[in-house]
């Protein structure tokens, strides 16, 4: 609340007084009911069941409920209200992005006990009635007046998203990755540490006295694991892409040499492991205060695309989507603002890329852009600036101008807002893992799992990654 709580004593009141409070639908709304109340049925959870025409949840009948005990209890009658009733009828359903106002009005008065009944209603935007119903309470018999208030911040604290990918990644047989270059003591652990989750057979490529020495110094036993020796890092490059394009690995797993060591081998002409697509690099985050995964792309490869990178750079984030169980993922192109403005290259890219995909030249996905990152992930925000969209306010992918901006962003998120990021290189023959010393092991793990998937089902499909 922005401003001061005054009641409407019993006597105050007349028939016909009203008031009323307005809110926006949010993804994290519904979330929030179905963790607080246990309420998890597919009627508010899943939008097939829904009927949302819109492809979204609804919102829980109680959500709106809510907003009418919110108006009785903060404007009328008010601080001091003690509420004995409510009956509802539920009649059309509250989407994120949609403003609800709900209604009270008085109409009914009892001297004896200081009891009113009050008519209550919801509507959205579109003056549809959400709810309509009554509510009977016990008015105030003195003036109040509270301060304002703040509405309290509550964040939704999901269980990892990632557990269903990487449970079903163990369940799967190990496959084979070429750890490239693991000569440092994260590197081994790392290797270590996605054998021990069942997820990859490590094959360690690189000078072999420099892994065992990296062993030794984590105090880590190498039994049981396959080395190539080579002479130095770019030679484990070299060997692993090798490996690679003759089916022999499936997986590249950087390990302690520079990014572009490996990505230079595995982009060079005569690699064989080179497609039609530019290689991009996908942050699949976990953001607990989001509703979902979102994937960030690209925040660690192309440093300046041009708008043809940034079609593979999108198609790449929309395959991969594909694998992880998404339809048809909704890509958000981000801008510093939502129109068009010549000055600004970064709209201009944004409003091509939604032409090239309403034209089949980006396929399997929804895409608008330009919009300003507030656009592409609150309903709120969308709703606020007027913005029709499939996409807006509930992204799952976000196509981000240049790396300096997909660094920061993905740096933010994982600092500033509790994210886990499982980082891939996307456009290869083969997935390829970039791992950083920073990284939590929940990252490493999750990266290892996601690049296994995309092997595996992209197998299942008879497509060679």
């Amino acid at each position: 609340m922005t401003e001061a709580l005054k009641n409407h004593t019993f006597a105050s009141l007349r028939i016909g007084d009203e008031a009323s409070l307005t809110r926006t639908v949010g993804v994290n709304d519904i979330s929030m009911v179905a963790a607080l109340s246990g309420d998890v049925s597919p009627s508010s959870l899943e939008p097939v069941f829904a009927g949302a025409s819109r492809g979204h949840s609804a919102a829980h009948g109680s959500w709106t409920a809510a907003m009418v005990a919110a108006v009785l209890g903060t404007r009328l009658p008010g601080p001091g209200t003690i509420q004995l009733e409510q009956s509802f009828r539920f009649l059309v359903p509250a989407m994120p992005g949609d403003t609800v106002i709900a209604t009270v009005r008085v109409t009914e008065k009892h001297d004896a006990d200081r009891v009113v009944r009050l008519e209550a209603f919801c509507t959205n935007q579109r003056e549809e009635r959400v709810l309509e119903g009554s509510a009977t309470v016990i008015a105030p018999e003195t003036d109040m007046t509270l301060p304002a208030v703040p509405a309290p911040q509550a964040v939704l604290l999901p269980a990892s998203r990632y557990t269903p990918f990487i449970d079903e990644a163990r369940s799967l047989p190990p496959i084979r990755a070429a750890i490239v270059h693991p000569c440092s003591r994260a590197a081994i652990l790392g290797a270590i540490e996605v054998r021990d989750e069942g997820l990859l057979e490590p094959l360690l490529i690189g000078p072999e006295a420099r892994i065992r020495a990296a062993a030794a110094e984590a105090g880590v036993s190498l039994d049981g694991m396959d080395i190539e020796s080579t002479e130095h890092s770019h030679a484990a490059a070299a060997r692993a892409v090798e490996l690679a394009a003759s089916r022999r690995v499936e997986v590249l797993v950087k390990g302690s040499l520079h990014s572009d060591e490996l990505l230079g081998a595995v982009v060079a002409r005569d690699s064989g492991l080179r497609t039609a697509r530019r290689i991009s690099h996908a942050y699949v985050m976990d953001v607990p205060a989001y509703g979902k995964p979102v994937i960030v792309t690209d925040a660690a490869i192309n440093i300046a695309p041009t708008l043809d990178h940034k079609r593979d750079i999108a198609q790449n984030a929309i395959d991969l989507m594909h694998l992880l169980g998404v339809d048809q993922p909704r890509l958000a192109v981000l801008a510093a603002a939502e129109t068009v403005n010549a000055a600004m290259p970064a709209t201009l890219d944004a409003a091509a890329l939604t032409v090239m995909a309403a034209r089949g030249q980006i396929t399997g996905g929804l895409v608008d852009g330009p919009l300003a990152f507030d656009n592409a992930i609150s309903p709120e925000a969308a709703q606020t600036k007027g913005i029709t969209s499939a996409v807006a306010g509930q992204a799952d992918i976000l196509l981000v101008p240049d790396l300096e901006a997909g660094n920061m962003l993905a740096k933010q998120l994982i600092y500033f807002a509790g994210a886990t990021a499982a980082g891939l290189v996307l456009g290869a023959r083969v997935p390829i893992v970039l791992t950083s010393r920073a990284d939590p092991l929940s990252a490493r793990i999750a990266s290892a799992a996601l690049a296994k998937l995309i092997v595996t089902r992209n197998a299942a499909q008879g497509v060679r990654t």
